[in-house]
């Protein structure tokens, strides 16, 4: 295809001279190609600088220079900007200096110490949706009989089941007595009191799954149902409407809230339907149309935490908390149900319908797999890609599977790569398929196997992966994994090479991909089978590349150990053992596996067994990190518990504690015996462990670090952020500049404290 800005010149030439240059092979249009690149970086360089006067269309590094144009007051609770000069410093300063509360800094001072400017500060400064409530008007005190405020607190009633499971929450209507503590308190903060605001902020992100299959709960009942296609309870949540207009506090509708039963009971109009919260399809149930959804006069609100209630007839029991469903067992459906629900989570990590970047090769070929689609099975798109491969000997051979819905994919996979073979399987935009790998064979595992050989490279991508394992192998017939066992070169170099160049046979990528620690869950979110491994990799030469992912245990299975170790790199991820005292990363009846490990933001929980780490980065291991080789790599600013054989270790938790807490103790009593030393650092190392609001996949806080978690842990990242797989959300710089921008804009004499509730 003929590229018209690189034309440009060529094409204002006469055609004489156009005419000629083809004669002469087109010197001339070579000649002003490159001429014509430099005068499109020019062009584009002065329409940019256009750009660059407006907040909404500058480049980040602009946005500092027009805050202080309008006297916008840069904020250091979050830490200082750094020269971006990476892309992690460039989000870091889009954290510190946010576009939007530049741009609202004239209009936020004329609204200064109005209730609704708090909450949209919380938006623009944090990224957090906000409700702000005026503790003072929730007191319990006698009103004038001349002057009813009827929006003040009153007296509980008993009745109001509603009401009463709202007490302490930010929609609280109740009457409370007098709470003299302090809300910004760092210690035990209060919150009813006359001067006193108080700010709830949501931190987690709400997500939207589209028209996925609901799981039937087979071993409770055919008629029951779990709207995670995992079968595992799940808390629904309200999908957020606008406010109309800035002077609205925000209500229930507003925000991403739990969807309560009471309050699903008393307003259904407003969580289920098109465009809301949560919607059930079941084609051919009852005499409901089976192009759409269940109407809402089928839908019936219920506790179904025990499973006992049964609707009538032509209804449907839903439980909004626990996330099910419960059919009339005489009215099945038979033709499956599909949802479409909100969940809540920490961030864009694992399988999910979300805005993720896709890339491929230049050259692929591509087959798209899904409802509408002209192949329904990824086998059967393996085995055209094959076909198309074995027609086109000249091209590359790239393949790209390519599934096109969140549907349920229920197959026995079998990829088998030759050499210089590339194949990516992958999720498009916005979908989540799942993977299910089920018991088929008796005599045989049942994994999606993955043979490689030499240069070949699969990739997962966006996936959902369940019910057995990834297990990769090497093709045993590989010419180059031959050469390197018959050589019995321990770096596993080939022949004649006197460069010391490594043989590299083969690649595996992962990316936002989820593949479910110990296979499966359960109701309560326990893991069906928690000892298995969710990657097995066999005897195969593979850089294993695992980035913004949530992956059960890795093992490595070798034979015989004559080459380096294989590279594992780990980015942005969670790697979960199901227990911290399992395995996360090891070999089967070996003491350590052999790889290299480099892992960057990442929280593991489980014990690693490594050959060496090369690199560890902002990270949290809950459990103790062993490697053969100390002499290698090196540790910075994470949390690895006491008596582990790692490498060098520079600014890590908890040693940097115990080594502040131990001086200060020396300088306030010199002396200290040993004994109250070695009492007084265990204390601290208690201290410092990491508190985690969950540590079950399946939650929607899975994996957050807990409010009550130190602060060497949630800002002891080398950048003050916080350790583990959230780093690049960078809570703490959002918490930090929230508070600076309350003590701004708070009215006089008020108090304005944040209350996370996510």
């Amino acid at each position: 295809m003929k590229d018209n800005k690189k034309e440009r010149l060529y094409d204002l030439l006469p055609y004489v001279y156009r005419q000629r240059d083809a004669q002469r092979g087109y010197l001339l249009r070579a000649l002003l190609q490159v001429i014509s690149e430099q005068v499109n970086i020019v062009e584009d360089d002065i329409d940019q600088l256009y750009e660059n006067w407006f907040i909404e269309t500058c480049e980040d590094w602009v946005v500092p220079y027009i805050g202080d144009l309008v006297g916008y007051r840069r904020l250091h609770g979050g830490g200082e900007q750094e020269a971006a000069t990476t892309e992690a410093a460039r989000r870091r300063n889009r954290i510190l200096i946010t576009r939007r509360d530049v741009a609202a800094t004239i209009p936020n001072r004329r609204r200064k110490g109005t209730l609704p400017l708090l909450e949209e500060l919380a938006r623009d400064t944090a990224g957090w949706p906000a409700r702000a409530v005026e503790f003072y008007k929730l007191l319990g005190w006698t009103q004038h009989i001349n002057h009813l405020r009827l929006g003040s607190g009153r007296t509980a009633d008993l009745r109001d089941n509603d009401t009463l499971t709202q007490i302490d929450g930010p929609f609280d209507s109740t009457a409370h007595t007098i709470d003299v503590r302090r809300i910004i308190s760092t210690h035990t903060p209060g919150r009813f009191n006359i001067p006193t605001v108080g700010l709830f902020v949501w931190r987690l992100k709400p997500y939207a799954l589209s028209k996925v299959p609901a799981c039937c709960v087979e071993e409770v009942g055919p008629q029951c149902y779990s709207f995670s296609v995992l079968g595992h309870d799940t808390q629904l949540i309200m999908k957020p409407q606008p406010e109309p207009d800035q002077t609205h506090i925000a209500e229930e509708k507003n925000l991403p809230v739990a969807i309560r039963r009471w309050a699903f009971n008393a307003h259904k109009e407003a969580y289920y339907g098109e465009g809301k919260s949560f919607e059930i399809w079941a084609p051919g149930w009852s005499t409901c149309d089976s192009t759409k959804p269940l109407p809402p006069s089928a839908i019936v609100p219920a506790d179904l935490t025990d499973w006992s209630y049964r609707p009538p007839l032509h209804h449907v029991a839903v439980d909004p908390v626990l996330g099910r469903m419960v059919f009339p067992p005489s009215q099945l459906p038979k033709k499956g149900v599909r949802v479409s629900y909100v969940y809540a989570f920490s961030a864009d990590i694992g399988g999910g319908e979300y805005s993720r970047p896709i890339s491929q090769p230049t050259e692929y070929t591509l087959v798209r797999v899904g409802d509408g689609e002209e192949v329904r099975r990824i086998g059967d798109a393996w085995t055209r890609i094959q076909q198309e491969w074995a027609a086109n000997h000249n091209k590359p051979k790239n393949g790209v599977i390519e599934i096109a819905d969140s549907g349920v994919y229920v197959e026995q996979l079998q990829i088998d790569l030759k050499e210089d073979q590339y194949l990516q399987i992958r999720a498009a935009n916005r979908v989540r398929p799942l993977l299910r790998l089920l018991d088929w064979q008796t005599d045989m595992p049942d994994a999606l196997r993955v043979i490689l050989s030499r240069n070949s490279r699969i990739t997962f991508d966006g996936l959902l992966i369940a019910g057995r394992s990834v297990a990769v192998r090497a093709r045993e017939n590989s010419s180059a994994m031959k050469e390197a066992i018959k050589e019995n070169d321990p770096a596993g170099r080939s022949k004649g090479d006197n460069n010391s160049r490594e043989v590299c046979l083969a690649e595996v990528n992962i990316r936002h991909c989820t593949l479910v620690p110990g296979w499966g869950l359960n109701l309560a979110c326990a893991p069906k089978r928690p000892a298995e491994p969710s990657l097995e990799l066999f005897n195969v030469r593979a850089r294993v590349h695992i980035q913004q992912s949530i992956i059960g245990s890795i093992q490595v299975n070798e034979d015989q150990v004559r080459t380096d170790p294989i590279p594992i790199t780990i980015k942005d991820s969670i790697l979960d053992a199901t227990a911290h005292y399992r395995e996360a990363l090891g070999a089967p009846g070996r003491p350590v596996a052999h790889a290299v490990l480099t892992i960057l933001r990442s929280t593991v929980f489980g014990e690693v067994l490594v050959h060496a780490v090369e690199l560890a980065e902002n990270c949290i291991f809950t459990n103790c990190v062993s490697v053969a080789r100390r002499q290698l790599g090196c540790m910075r600013f994470c949390y690895v518990p006491e008596n582990c054989r790692t490498p060098r270790r520079y600014h890590c938790q908890p040693d940097l504690a115990e080594q502040a807490f131990t001086e200060e103790l020396r300088e306030q009593n010199s002396q200290i015996t040993r004994d109250e030393i070695e009492a007084a650092q265990a204390r601290e190392r208690k201290r410092v462990r990491p508190k985690f609001n969950s540590v079950r996949y399946g939650r929607q806080d899975y994996a957050q670090l807990a409010n009550l978690c130190a602060a060497e842990i949630k800002r002891g990242a080398d950048d003050e952020s916080e350790m583990g797989a959230f780093h690049d959300q960078y809570n703490p710089q959002r918490e930090a500049n929230l508070r600076a921008r309350l003590d701004e804009y708070t009215p006089a004499g008020m108090e304005a404290g944040i209350i996370i509730m996510t």
